[in-house]
C-alpha cells in the first residue's frame, strides 16, 4: 500500500512538470540555430557585465527635514589673505544679539599677497572646477562620493623662501559661534570690546594704507571635510579704491552627509556678492572692509549614498537572460518557419519557372 501511494504521488508530481523533456532523437541541431545561440550567449554575457557595473554604482538621495538642533555651536573655518599688514587689520564676529565672539582661534600670519607660479596654476585650476560646478550641479554628487579621495583644497605652500616685504596678512583658523545670524568681518584696526557693542582702533591707521584686496582660500561651516569645495573657495577680489567695501550674504544649510566612506555633520551654503566704494559725499555710507553676513536655514538636508539591493540585481539579471533567450528562440523559430514554407512551395512547384518555347524565342 505504501509503495502504491508513493507511486501515485510520484505520478501526480510528474503530471505537474512545466518543463517536459524532449528525447534527443527528436532534436535536430542546425548551423543557423548554433549561430543564433552564440549571438544570444554573447549578448547575455555583455549585458550581464554592464549590469554588474550598474549594480556597483551608487547614487545620492536628498531628504529634507526641520533642524531641531539649536543648542550646539557652529564652527566657522577661515583662511583669507588680505593685502594689508597684520597690525593694521582685525577680524571678529558679531552675532544677531550684538554679542562679540572671541577670535582667539584665528591666527595672523604675514605673507606675500602675490602668488607664486605654482600657486597661481593651482588657483586657476580651482576656479575652473568652481565654474564647472556652477554649470553642472550633478558634479557635487561625485564630490560627496569621493570626499576622502579628494585632494586638499588649501593653497599649497610656496616652494621658494618668502623674502620681505611681506605686504599681506593671512588670517586662518576657526571660530565657534552661536547658531544664529551673525556678521564676520575684517576691517581696519584691532577689535576691542565696548559696553555698547564693539569697536575697531582705526584712528591710528593711515588712510593711504587701506587696501582690502583679498583672496578667500577656504571658507566653510561645520566639520571640515577633505575634498569638498565650497562656493567661496578660490575667490579673489582686487580693490580699485582705498575705501572699498566687499559684502558676502551667505545662507547656511545644515547638512548630514552619510556615505560608505564618511559620516559627518557639515553645512552647505549659497552666497550673493556685492561690492561698492564708500563715498560719504555721494551718499554711499559704510565702513571699508570685508563683511560676511550669514544666516542659518531652519531646514536640514540629509544626503545619503544608496546602493542597488542584491535581490534587485538578481531580478534584473534573470530578466536579461530570460528575455534574450525567449526573444532569440522566437526569432529563430519564425525564420525557420519561413524557410520551411518557401522550401515547401518550391517542392510543390508553386515557384516553378515558366518554360519558353523556341517559336517564342524567334
Amino acid at each position: 500500500m505504501r509503495r502504491l501511494n508513493r507511486k501515485k504521488a510520484l505520478n501526480f508530481v510528474k503530471e505537474l512538470d512545466a518543463f517536459p523533456k524532449v528525447p534527443e532523437s527528436y532534436v535536430e541541431t542546425t548551423a543557423s540555430g548554433g549561430t543564433v545561440s552564440v549571438l544570444a550567449f554573447t549578448a547575455m554575457a555583455l549585458l550581464a557585465f554592464f549590469e554588474f557595473f550598474v549594480y556597483r554604482d551608487t547614487w545620492m538621495k536628498y531628504e529634507y527635514e526641520v533642524d531641531k538642533d539649536f543648542t550646539s555651536k557652529l564652527r566657522i573655518n577661515i583662511d583669507i589673505t588680505v593685502a594689508m599688514r597684520c597690525q593694521f587689520v582685525g577680524a571678529d564676529v558679531l552675532d544677531l544679539a550684538e554679542t562679540m565672539v572671541a577670535s582667539d582661534g584665528l591666527q595672523y600670519e604675514p605673507v606675500i599677497f602675490d602668488l607664486s607660479p605654482q600657486q597661481r596654476l593651482w588657483h586657476r585650476t580651482l576656479l575652473l572646477i568652481q565654474n564647472r560646478l556652477c554649470e553642472e550641479h550633478s558634479l557635487q554628487d561625485v564630490l560627496f562620493k569621493n570626499v576622502m579621495k579628494g585632494a586638499p583644497t588649501a593653497l599649497p605652500p610656496r616652494s621658494e623662501h618668502m623674502t620681505p616685504p611681506l605686504n599681506a596678512c593671512r588670517i586662518h583658523g576657526h571660530l565657534y559661534v552661536n547658531k544664529v545670524a551673525g556678521n564676520f568681518h575684517i576691517t581696519v584696526g584691532k577689535a576691542i570690546p565696548h559696553p555698547r557693542g564693539h569697536a575697531h582702533l582705526a584712528a591710528l591707521v593711515s588712510h593711504e594704507t587701506y587696501n582690502f584686496s583679498h583672496r578667500i582660500d577656504h571658507l566653510s561651516f561645520g566639520e571640515e571635510i577633505p575634498g569638498i569645495l565650497n562656493p567661496l573657495d578660490g575667490t579673489e577680489k582686487v580693490s580699485a579704491d582705498h575705501n572699498q567695501m566687499f559684502q558676502y550674504f551667505i545662507t547656511i544649510v545644515p547638512t548630514k552627509l552619510q556615505t560608505y566612506k564618511v559620516s559627518a555633520d557639515t553645512h552647505q551654503y549659497s552666497v550673493t556678492e556685492r561690492e561698492r566704494v564708500i563715498n560719504h559725499a555721494a551718499g554711499s555710507h559704510g565702513v571699508s572692509g570685508i563683511f560676511m553676513k550669514y544666516d542659518i536655514s531652519s531646514l536640514m538636508v540629509k544626503v545619503t549614498e544608496q546602493h542597488m539591493p542584491f535581490w534587485q540585481f538578481l531580478v534584473r539579471l534573470c530578466g536579461i537572460i530570460g528575455g534574450i533567450f525567449s526573444t532569440t528562440g522566437m526569432l529563430h523559430g519564425l525564420v525557420g518557419f519561413c524557410v520551411d514554407v518557401v522550401c515547401c512551395r518550391f517542392k510543390l512547384g508553386v515557384y516553378k519557372p515558366k518554360s519558353v518555347s523556341r517559336n517564342q524565342m524567334f
